[in-house]
């Protein structure tokens, strides 16, 4: 992301979350856009804080369309390596992208 890769923390997420579509079973309410920061080190501090100061848990994380699916990929971790890190240190279940819009 911080390279010009990777999501933009653009509508289509949105869109889908907002209206159940894609990987998103129903519709649902987006807590927080957490950014990644390469190389990745920061993300699951990130996803900490959202959760701090929102006094919220989610039920679910979602690593977006872009993240999931950029090309060239993230130098530093895949993204299904990213959401099992995710997952482990948090104890929320991670979903891999967000929506099935073109990009």
């Amino acid at each position: 992301m911080d390279a010009g890769y990777g999501c933009p923390g653009e509508w289509r997420c949105l869109k889908a979350a907002a209206l159940g579509e894609g990987n998103f079973d129903e519709p649902v309410q987006v807590m927080a856009l957490v950014r990644c920061e390469c190389p990745g080190r920061t993300i699951v501090p990130n996803i900490g804080m959202a959760g701090k100061v929102s006094g919220v848990r989610p039920d679910a994380i979602y690593l977006s369309k872009c993240l999931a699916e950029s090309k060239p990929g993230c130098p530093y971790v895949p993204s299904a390596d990213l959401a099992g890190l995710i997952e482990s240190e948090t104890g929320i279940p991670v979903v891999v992208g967000t929506h099935k819009y073109k990009i």
